[in-house]
């Protein structure tokens, strides 16, 4: 059984039938025409959504769309929302860069946290700001940078420990500055961490977790355990090689390691803007998924790590090579673990998924799940109650909200 929410003008979808994912979905676009070509804030014009499920099961959207950031909740997992509320009073350049979105996490006395990032000038320099809500999303505080520190800071991450404590993780580059007065090279930036502990209200001062890291790609953020913050960056080895790292936070003012993902060696002096993906299983087994365009390999990838990230697996190509796969999420649930990503075969864009029931050691064939023949936002998973939803924005068709059943 497939469930599907589409939300196009106003308009909500429910489909509950004996119909494959692609065959609701050709039904729901032909019977509605488009509507994304807005310039509003409601969540039909949005270009990035990002969902979050809380501990009570409420499913909360963070979406950038007209210059704004807008949250909403649903009570009903989709199928109605409450009003949005934008959390700026007016419109600003929000970071519209391919690995760019606004974040969004509740604890559970119902605080809602929000970051995101803005460019303040044409040499695409950033600058990461954050609000709350205590009042269940009806009115956010004023906005606030992230840091006091005027250097460019993009890509930030945020997530909620298990005490819910507020952790977020951004690229940065207040580095560069010194370096060049010192008359040294300096390459990305670095790796920068901060927490709340009061709802994301307040943030103690950002340290650095790691330098030279690639400064233009999302970051795979989450938790090893209590206070065990994991995250995965695209660094920079020696000679300009942009691979995959991850670092593992003995607790939450203290990086560890750094250790390699992949020998890819994609030796690059540009941005990828293609950032990985994390999860952490409920046994502690790693889940990584990356795109690189190395010498050694090129495509999409996936890895495990069953010693706290010191190690990983031989890498897994995932997709179809000649379909140019890309934008790889990867979630572990109980039950399973999920990885989602885009393929296009030049007309039509398809997510596909495949799913893992041994933690990682084998997987099932891929299979498509959704389509659009137009531009779409990254593929995101999300879980309620051991099942899995895949989360999809796309313009011909708005949001979706669809069930990921069993690979049988």
């Amino acid at each position: 059984m497939t469930r599907s929410v589409w939300l196009r003008g106003g308009f909500i979808g429910l489909t509950m039938a004996l119909l494959s994912p692609l065959t609701a979905q050709a039904q729901m676009a032909h019977q509605h025409g488009s509507d994304a070509a807005c310039d509003g804030t409601e969540l039909r014009c949005a270009t990035k959504v990002t969902p979050f499920v809380a501990a009570d099961g409420k499913l909360w959207l963070a979406w950038m769309a007209g210059g704004r950031v807008s949250v909403a909740s649903s009570s009903d997992f989709g199928r109605t929302y409450a009003d949005p509320v934008a959390v700026t009073e007016q419109p600003l350049n929000l970071d519209w860069g391919p690995d760019a979105r606004p974040k969004v996490v509740v604890d559970g006395k119902g605080t809602v946290a929000v970051a995101f990032s803005i460019f303040r000038d044409q040499a695409f320099n950033g600058q990461v700001l954050y609000t709350r809500s205590e009042d269940g999303g009806k009115s956010f505080a004023a906005v606030r940078p992230i840091t006091a520190s005027n250097e460019s800071q993009r890509f930030e991450a945020l997530a909620l420990d298990q005490d819910g404590t507020v952790f977020v993780a951004w690229l940065d580059k207040r580095n560069r500055a010194p370096a060049k007065a010192a008359g040294r090279a300096y390459e990305g930036a670095g790796l920068f961490f901060a927490t709340s502990r009061d709802g994301g209200d307040t943030y103690a001062e950002a340290t650095l977790a790691q330098d030279n890291t690639c400064e233009c790609c999302r970051l795979g953020l989450a938790f090893a355990g209590p206070g065990r913050p994991v995250v995965m960056f695209r660094n920079i080895f020696e000679g300009s090689v942009r691979d995959h790292a991850v670092v593992t936070f003995t607790d939450l003012a203290t990086p560890g390691e750094v250790y390699r993902v992949s020998t890819d060696d994609w030796q690059i002096k540009a941005c990828p803007h293609q950032g990985p993906s994390l999860t952490v299983a409920p046994g502690g087994t790693y889940h990584a998924a990356w795109f690189t365009s190395g010498k050694v390999r090129k495509g999409l990838f996936y890895a495990h790590s069953r010693d706290g990230g010191r190690t990983f697996s031989e890498p897994m190509a995932i997709g179809q090579a000649d379909r140019n796969p890309t934008r790889p999420y990867v979630l572990a649930t109980p039950d399973a673990t999920t990885l989602a990503w885009k393929e296009f075969d030049g007309e039509r864009t398809t997510v596909l998924v495949m799913q893992s029931r041994d933690d990682g050691q084998t997987w099932s064939k891929p299979r498509a799940v959704a389509s659009t023949d137009n531009a779409s936002d990254h593929p995101l998973l999300v879980a309620r109650g051991g099942q899995v939803f895949l989360s999809w924005m796309t313009k011909a068709d708005g949001y979706r909200l669809q069930a990921i059943g069993d690979e049988s």
